[in-house]
């Protein structure tokens, strides 16, 4: 007769094993299980003893030491490379400059021991958040593996518990796409570095100093001190105004009737006598540029400059250079043109 097939075919006993064991210790019969029986003259409820009281036990316990030491080491593991994949590479950066023909930034080509703690503990903020979601996920699994195993050893049916999850799990994956979206498109921020605690970013409606970096979603704190929960699904593009080197961007306008090259002249001098001041040591990475004329508008014309500082710091700069060119522009009798009107009265009384 050929043997039964299909899902529902049953292995058959061993013919050479006793039925008295089989009865006792189940048709693989184990061999604490079987020693006792043969030790006890086939003492059945003994070795049935033994079995749900030593021989069991042991396993689960076994398993669960197994489970424990999965863990930790996993943990270890995805520490140390998380932590190698996270890391800064500031010389990556200056080679994609160069490959353009470009001078690396002077943040970049200069780092002080400041920046480099700062940077060091950016990259151990980052691997501690990363290495988290990964040892959590990790943990959940190793430890469901395990609950499997402990269950198949109390002589619990894993069929209809497998399958169950599994249909579960198809439910919870169409019910929760947005979220497994956010987890996702934040563990990639968190790789990339797009940005850190503490950056000033911009991420369309949401503008602000970021709070906490989670995986699901990031926290910013606005000027106006609104908190704003973005999801990271919902993150489109990332504006990040607080990475590596900031600049500040100044314009000024002077009169058409103006001397454009003292106007540069006494800008430049400003900048730098403000620029060497003790409030600023530090915050300035590169000399103040005088770009030149960036616009001829209807009431004067417009001179920029520019000043590469460090991260975050360009708008208060922006603020205090600004107000020194005014006293400056002043005391040297440089017009700055402000909108002018003529009004005509009519009278119509006759």
């Amino acid at each position: 007769m050929p043997p039964a097939s299909g899902p529902v075919a049953l292995r058959a006993p061993d013919p050479t094993i006793d039925p008295d064991l089989i009865d006792a210790c189940g048709t693989r019969p184990r061999l604490l299980c079987e020693q006792v029986f043969d030790a006890s003259g086939g003492n059945e409820t003994l070795a049935r003893i033994v079995e749900w009281a030593i021989d069991r036990p042991l396993k689960i316990l076994l398993i669960l030491v197994l489970a424990w030491i999965a863990t930790r080491l996993a943990r270890r593991a995805l520490d140390r490379t998380v932590r190698r994949i996270v890391a800064p590479d500031r010389g990556a950066v200056r080679r994609r400059f160069a490959r353009v023909g470009l001078d690396a930034p002077a943040a970049l080509a200069v780092a002080d021991d400041d920046e480099e703690q700062r940077l060091a503990d950016r990259k151990i903020s980052r691997a501690a958040s990363i290495s988290g979601v990964l040892g959590s996920t990790t943990n959940i699994v190793i430890w469901t593996i395990a609950v499997i195993m402990i269950l198949g050893e109390l002589g619990l049916d894993l069929g209809p518990i497998i399958a169950g999850a599994g249909i579960a799990g198809i439910a919870l994956g169409f019910g929760a796409q947005s979220l497994v979206k956010d987890c996702i498109s934040g563990i990639f921020m968190l790789i990339e570095d797009q940005y850190g605690i503490g950056d000033i970013v911009d991420l369309g409606e949401a503008v602000g100093a970021v709070e906490e970096v989670a995986l699901r979603t990031t926290v910013l704190r606005g000027l106006d001190g609104t908190v704003w929960h973005v999801p990271n699904g919902e993150i489109r593009r990332v504006g990040n105004k607080s990475q590596d080197w900031s600049t500040a961007v100044v314009d000024v306008d002077v009169a058409y009737d103006a001397d454009l090259a003292m106007v540069r002249d006494l800008m430049l001098s400003t900048a730098i006598d403000m620029c060497a001041g003790d409030s600023w040591h530090g915050q300035v990475l590169d000399e103040p540029v005088v770009l030149g004329v960036e616009a001829l508008g209807a009431d004067g014309i417009t001179v920029r400059m520019t000043i590469q500082v460090a991260p975050g710091s360009q708008w208060a700069l922006q603020r205090q250079l600004r107000e020194a060119l005014k006293v400056a522009f002043d005391d040297a009798e440089i017009e700055i043109p402000f909108p002018q009107r003529t009004l005509w009265l009519r009278n119509d009384e006759r």
